[in-house]
């Protein structure tokens, strides 16, 4: 039997297998004459970090120390009586200016002609925050209330539940110098208007009967009366509005006119219909006001809510006071973290020579115009939004209600 040896076999000589021969790109393709290559593997060893990083970062991992609530914000021992609760937080309502804060001329003038036309108020939730016992507060506002000492404003339709700013005090001096300095009300209309005050001070509305329709045009446009009006309602609706029928009655809540069949079932049952208006025929009240209350008021609740969305940037809706404060101040303070600082640096943020952000960039002044942080927190303790306690060890902390 024949052996057949090859050397292929013996010295282990193997050949690549062919590959099928690669197709060629027809030379009238447009793509020839580009170059192709792989796309670059960028490192992924340095994060990019969003401008507001640090601002965002929650530096607590787990809950604080919760050694009681602090009722009051009351630190000023020199605080005895309601008057003087309104003037402290009159007078400590917005912070001075800073000496470097990137200010124009333009601007500085914006801030402070705004703060000059914010009429001098204050919230009762406000003074409840800086007293120490609601009830004698309370019992305290209506004996000054009595005497003419103060006046109270209601402020309508500003909020829902705990957000409403509901009522604001005014010392009655303070009224007086606001109307001898309006230009529509005369010394007559004042007087007037003032002995009305004297002879009534309880009573926050005034009839249209106690002066004459333009003296009431008249304080009504300079902003110190104000009126809400109403749209007539009828007690009886078009049949076209509501229906009798089982599947509407069925889905309508218990208790409500529409699950009894609306407000003309007896009419589509073959009822007389009987038309009977609501609508009073005669002059509502003027609320007492105070001008530029508008802009007040939306200080005051665009500030509470930008406090809140601070807070609830944390894990756990709570921050340190000294972090709130300094996330409030826009992290310009002089305790701030040099690294933090590096970062800012980095990011060309509009920075000082000391590599300290510039006030004039913070939310604090542009959209708030200085507004301090004890006057925020004040309004949001009293209002129920947040609580302050004592945590022992790094002081005391704020938390979301």
């Amino acid at each position: 039997m024949p052996l057949n040896y090859s050397a292929a076999h013996s010295s282990r000589i193997t050949k690549k297998p062919l590959r099928p021969p690669r197709l060629k790109r027809s030379a009238t393709s447009p793509f020839t004459s580009f170059n192709q290559r792989k796309p670059i593997q960028r490192s992924k060893s340095k994060p990019e970090c969003s401008t507001t990083q640090d601002e965002e970062e929650d530096f607590f991992g787990e809950r604080l120390d919760d050694l009681g609530v602090v009722t009051t914000l009351a630190t000023d021992l020199n605080l005895r009586d309601v008057a003087q609760i309104v003037q402290y937080a009159i007078g400590h309502m917005f912070d001075p200016l800073p000496e470097r804060g990137g200010f124009s001329s333009t601007r500085i003038a914006e801030i402070l002609n705004f703060r000059k036309s914010l009429p001098a108020t204050v919230s009762v939730s406000h003074v409840h925050a800086l007293s120490k016992s609601p009830t004698a507060t309370e019992r305290e506002i209506s004996e000054l209330i009595k005497a003419g000492v103060l006046l109270k404003v209601v402020i309508p339709g500003r909020g829902t539940g705990g957000s409403a700013v509901g009522e604001g005090l005014v010392l009655f001096k303070d009224l007086e110098d606001m109307l001898k300095r309006s230009d529509i009300v005369d010394d007559g209309l004042r007087e007037k208007f003032l002995s009305h005050l004297h002879i009534h001070p309880t009573q926050s509305s005034i009839p249209p009967i106690t002066l004459l329709p333009t003296e009431l045009s008249s304080l009504k446009r300079a902003g110190f009366l104000t009126t809400t009006t109403q749209a007539p309602t009828s007690d009886l609706l078009p049949s076209t509005l509501s229906s009798t029928s089982i599947p509407t009655i069925s889905r309508a809540p218990s208790g409500s006119l529409a699950a009894i069949g609306g407000p003309t079932a007896l009419t589509s049952a073959g009822a007389t219909p009987t038309l009977r208006l609501t609508n009073n025929t005669t002059t509502p009240p003027h609320h007492l006001s105070l001008p530029n209350m508008g802009p007040y008021l939306r200080l005051l609740t665009t500030a509470r809510s930008h406090l809140l969305s601070l807070l609830q940037k944390s894990r756990f809706r709570e921050l340190p006071l000294y972090l709130l404060r300094e996330r409030w101040d826009g992290g310009i303070s002089d305790s701030i973290d040099p690294a933090a600082r590096a970062k800012r640096v980095g990011r060309g943020k509009f920075i000082a020579s000391d590599g300290l952000l510039l006030p004039a960039r913070t939310k604090k002044w542009k959209g708030f115009c200085g507004l301090g942080f004890e006057w925020v927190l004040a309004e949001s303790l009293g209002a129920g939004l947040v609580e302050v306690f004592e945590t022992g060890s790094v002081g005391m902390g704020v938390r979301v209600v």
